[in-house]
């Protein structure tokens, strides 16, 4: 990846934890672009409000984060780009949805895995393997950012398992981080 680095010895709170960073990188102009354009490919044009926004790149322990202006709004994922929570309220994003039930919420709020049971509505589109966004059923405010375990259609119709394994979730690491 193209990119201008600029080294610092920096850490990030987040719960009165810290998160070590061991690199931050600015990106180029092209590689920003770049990563927009697969972003609006995969989740529709309400990412194109970010084509003027700076990207960085921080390499922690645990993760791989895309700042932009600052905040953290995708995450890295064997080697792919995703929404963090925050991304995914602050950009409004609509697509690859997987919607539970108002039972489901403080589990979901906690880190725990989706179980078909509490799913309302999946995006027929969403194929096992592929991350999705989990929102609310009321205002499909997103919870969690999960691995689909099954295919779009098959976690709605489904009785019992997890349709989605947790990756991250509203109140973790990354959304408690302070930049």
């Amino acid at each position: 990846m193209d990119s201008r680095q600029t080294r610092q010895a920096q850490t990030f709170v987040y719960s009165g934890d810290q998160l070590k960073v061991k690199a931050r990188i600015q990106l180029r102009k092209s590689v920003k672009n770049n990563l927009v354009k697969e972003m609006i490919s995969l989740f529709g044009e309400e990412v194109s409000k970010l084509e003027k926004s700076v990207f960085e790149k921080i390499t922690l322990d645990e993760y791989t984060i895309i700042l932009v202006d600052g905040k953290p709004l995708f995450f890295e994922v064997e080697g792919t780009l995703y929404p963090t929570v925050r991304g995914a309220l602050e950009m409004e994003l609509k697509k690859r949805l997987v919607v539970v039930d108002k039972g489901a919420v403080r589990f979901v709020y906690n880190g725990a895995d989706i179980m078909s049971p509490g799913i309302v509505e999946a995006d027929p589109g969403i194929k096992e393997g592929e991350l999705v966004i989990v929102v609310e059923e009321a205002h499909k405010k997103p919870l969690a950012v999960g691995k689909a375990l099954m295919d779009g259609p098959a976690m709605v119709e489904a009785t019992s398992g997890k349709a989605v394994q947790s990756i991250i979730h509203v109140g973790d690491k990354i959304w408690n981080m302070e930049i």
